[in-house]
This record gives structure tokens, C-alpha cells and sequence, in this order.
């Protein structure tokens, strides 16, 4: 399990619930290594960042997973460690602007549905198009258009990766596709083709 030269150490943990084995850290994460990549990779912009970044992740999964509760959501647990991570890796600066946005929220904002024109004209944008505008948007405002449109999370599951109330999701996912409509509506010509999540999940 790696990206490029590098490696992701496999590990094995073996706890027990009366007679039945619960998941190992590796059969509950291994499958979740693309998509954190992924995510990683849209925060950082940069692959070696993402490898990082996901290394981290990682490892500071393993080292707390006697604190993950069996049967609760393992995918929503780590993406939220990666998060952290990335924010710890931020500038003091960058976070101060992550608060102040937090505190600018309409979290009685109509969230943007797949039908919305919003999401209609970005699932018909090049790949080219949607990658520039969602790199545009603020890491607030992209992070959960990614978790949202190409991970499929709830919005259960984004308030709890970003910690964050459900009505700032929502919020946040329809100012983000309102930006990237009106991105993308100054792009001359862009063929009516790619899907979002097929456009961005081959970055």
C-alpha cells in the first residue's frame, strides 16, 4: 500500500470481543487509503505533502486506535485525524483565518443539491476547469465540497470529520458550489463532458 516510492507500513492489531475478533487497524484502514490520499492531496497540493500527511495520519491512527469505538464510524474517525493533522501543520495565521470564516457562517443557507444549476453546471465542466476552481476555493469551503461530492459523506459525517455543526456544512457545501459555478461560468468553451467526482478522482 503506497504511493509512488514510498510506503505505508501495514500494521496488525488483533483485540477481541467475547469469541469474535473485531476488524484489525489495517482491514479498517487499508481500503481508506486512496480516498485519504486523495483528500490529502486537494489540502496540500502537493503529492509529497499528501504522502506525508497521510503517513501521519497514519501513524497517529495506530497509535490511538485502543481509543476508536467498535462499531462507530472508522472512516469518519481518521479522515478527522487527517484533518487535525493538516491543521497542525498550518500556519498560526491560516487557522486564525479558518476561525474567522467559522464565525462569518449563514447557517440558515439552502444547501446546494445534486440538482441544484450549481452542481448541473460543474458535473459538465472539463476536468481541467474543476481542478482550477475548486483549487481556488478557501481549504474551509473545499474541503467539504470534496467529502461531500467525491467521498459521499453524510453531512453527519462531515460535521463530525471537520467538527463543525451540521448547518455550517450545509452552508459551506452551497457557498462552495456557488463559487465554482461562477468559476466555471468564465470559462469560454468548456466542453459539457466530465463528471465531478469522475474529473476529480483522476487528478
Amino acid at each position: 500500500m503506497g504511493v509512488g516510492s514510498r510506503q505505508v507500513t501495514q500494521f496488525r492489531i488483533w483485540p477481541l470481543r467475547g469469541d469474535q475478533p473485531l476488524p484489525t487497524f489495517e482491514q479498517l484502514a487499508t481500503p481508506l487509503f486512496d480516498s485519504l490520499y486523495n483528500f490529502a492531496h486537494w489540502l496540500t497540493g502537493d503529492s509529497r505533502d499528501a504522502e506525508d500527511l497521510v503517513q501521519e495520519t497514519y501513524l497517529k491512527a495506530l497509535r490511538g486506535f485502543a481509543t476508536f469505538q467498535p462499531g462507530s464510524n472508522f472512516r469518519a474517525w481518521i479522515f478527522k485525524i487527517l484533518k487535525n493533522t493538516f491543521l497542525s501543520s498550518r500556519s498560526k495565521l491560516e487557522q486564525r483565518m479558518t476561525v474567522e470564516m467559522d464565525a462569518d457562517e449563514d447557517c440558515l443557507a439552502i444547501p446546494a443539491t445534486s440538482s441544484t444549476p450549481e452542481s448541473v453546471l460543474i458535473g459538465h465542466s472539463s476536468i481541467r476547469a474543476v481542478w482550477s476552481a475548486i483549487e481556488q476555493l478557501p481549504v474551509p469551503l473545499r474541503e467539504v465540497i470534496l467529502l461531500c461530492d467525491v467521498e459521499n459523506a453524510s453531512y453527519r459525517e462531515i460535521a463530525e470529520i471537520l467538527s463543525i455543526p451540521t448547518g455550517t456544512v450545509m452552508s459551506r457545501l452551497a457557498r462552495a458550489r456557488k463559487r465554482v459555478r461562477a468559476s466555471l461560468s468564465t470559462v469560454p468553451g468548456a466542453p459539457l463532458s466530465a463528471d465531478l467526482r469522475h474529473g476529480i478522482e483522476t487528478q
